[in-house]
Order: C-alpha cells, then structure tokens, then sequence
C-alpha cells in the first residue's frame, strides 16, 4: 500500500453547535485521485481548508507528509500543496503570464517553468493578453496553471472543470493521469460525478459533515446492491428461444440480464453459452450519480 501524504484522524470541526466535520478518519495515498462527493453544507470546503492548515480542527488531527498541519515542519512542505480553488479571483488587469508570474514569487519558484505550464493547460497563445478579456474557462485554466507550480505533491481541486468546455475537460483529466503517474495525491470536490468514471481511485461521500462512503466505484456498487443491466439482441429474432430463464424477454428477440456487481463476470461469461447468433450487446452500469442518491436515500430511511 502506498504511503498516506495527507491523514485526517478523528477530525470534527465545530462552529459553535454546528459540526461542519464530525469524528471523520481518512487516508490520501501517494499517487491515488481521490474523488470528494456531498451536497452544499456536507463538509467537503472544511475538509479542504482543515488540510489546507486555514483552520484547526476542534478534535482529532490532521497530518501533512507525516508532520502534524500546524507544526513549523508541515509550514515548511505548504509550498508543496497546490489548491485550485471553487470560485476564482484573478486581478483583470493583468496579463496571464503576469499573474503566473505573480504566483511563482509567492510560492518562492521559478519563473523559468511558466511558459510551459502555460502550454500545459492551453492557453500559451493568450499568455500576454489582460486576463480581463478571458474567459470563464480560459480563467479556470489559468488557475489551474498557478495550482501546478512547484510540482506539489498533493493537489486539492474544488469544482476544476466548472466552465471548461468538453475538449478541456479532457484535457485537465490527462494532466490527473499524469500527476498520479508521478505519485502526487490528488483530491478532487465536484458536483459533476458523472464525468469522474475512469478517473477517480476511490470516492468518498459526504453528509451533513459525516463521512458515509469511502471505495473504488466497484466496491461501492456492492456496497449499493444497485442492478447491472445486460441486454442481448439475437440474429434472426423469430427463431430462437429465450437464451435460459435468467434472461427476461423485453421485446422480440431481445433480452435483458439483470445481476449484481458480485455476479457481473459470470454473468458476461455465460453470454459465450448462447447458441444463437448475437447481434448486439449493451451492458449498463449504475454511475456514481446513481449510487451517491442511493448512498443519500439510504441515510434518509
């Protein structure tokens, strides 16, 4: 198992009678994305301002890089963290390679890897224009960019791809792969979870400051019990019985499996028993946006 950058152990932060976080424990490993699921008021910008070292958890402790977040070590490895934060502030005036450059000096890098930073997100062709005239997702993209600097080792995105077009969206999704082929720990909060699929290690869901949920995608359809859907079209349809009592007809010729995660290869396997020609083959699989309203439903009974 991979080592853990970042440790929250029995963390709860309390404002007054509100408990933003309660007695929550969870581990982000060494080149592992980890995708941060909740509604509005679950938790998730206190979990990310709790790591941030911007506030101190009334309970428990946090840990960066095996050193306690507010211990002078962990103040020295901060430059290490890059955060893209929900909603961006970026001085209008400026040019974009200015406000790279600006960002740089704060963190104590150099300016020597800002134009390539700037090509990495896509927007080296407007690097001298006023950031005034961007727009949302050229802004998004350059503060993607100041997040990048000083190749940190643990990455906290909150809402990345809020107004990124799709061949954007794509392209930020490469730059995860390749942070965690690099062994950086990303954590990413997003409300767009239906485009996480194939990026996202484990998810990890949030209510009320409570943490209900922590896996990979597979784990969590066990956990869910939610169906898996295969459905069968047989050549020449009139001719041919259904394929075994497991499968229910849905219209001529075609039939319909339905089975559970735990069950879901053996149940591609004896696809290769039917006898009759298949013409065509679609699996359905519940998204993450069906098993977070499951997850949420399952709270509420």
């Amino acid at each position: 198992m991979s080592n853990a950058l970042v440790t929250l152990s029995g963390v709860s932060k309390h404002y007054g009678t509100h408990r933003a976080v309660s007695v929550l424990d969870l581990d982000l490993r060494e080149g592992e994305c980890v995708a941060l699921a909740g509604h509005n008021g679950a938790g998730k910008s206190t979990l990310i301002k709790l790591i941030l070292g911007l506030i101190r958890p009334t309970h428990g402790r946090v840990t960066l890089f095996g050193h306690d977040a507010h211990s002078p070590a962990a103040a020295r490895l901060r430059a290490r963290i890059g955060y893209l934060p929900e909603t961006v502030a970026l001085h209008p005036a400026m040019t974009g390679a200015e406000t790279l450059a600006f960002y740089a000096r704060l963190k104590c890098q150099p300016l020597s890897r800002n134009a390539e930073l700037l090509e990495k997100v896509g927007i080296s062709g407007a690097a001298h224009r006023r950031v005034g005239g961007y727009s949302k997702g050229m802004r998004q993209r350059l503060a993607l960019a100041q997040a990048l600097l000083g190749e940190p080792r643990i990455l906290l995105f909150d809402e990345p791809t809020t107004g990124l077009d799709p061949a954007s969206r794509l392209k930020f999704y490469e730059i995860v792969h390749e942070l965690r082929a690099s062994g950086a720990t990303i954590l990413l909060s997003t409300h767009a979870l239906s485009e996480l699929a194939g990026h996202a290690d484990r998810i990890v869901v949030m209510k009320a400051g409570v943490k209900i949920a922590d896996g990979a995608m597979s784990a969590l359809r066990r956990d869910t019990g939610l169906p898996i859907r295969i459905n069968i079209t047989l050549g020449q349809s009139d001719t041919y019985a259904p394929p075994s009592p497991a499968w229910r007809r849905v219209e001529p010729g075609r039939y319909e499996l339905v089975c559970h995660e735990s069950d879901k290869v053996d149940a591609i396997r004896s696809i290769g028993a039917i006898a009759a020609p298949i013409s065509d083959l679609d699996i359905q699989v519940p998204g993450l946006d069906d098993i977070y309203a499951h997850l949420l439903e399952r709270e509420d009974a």
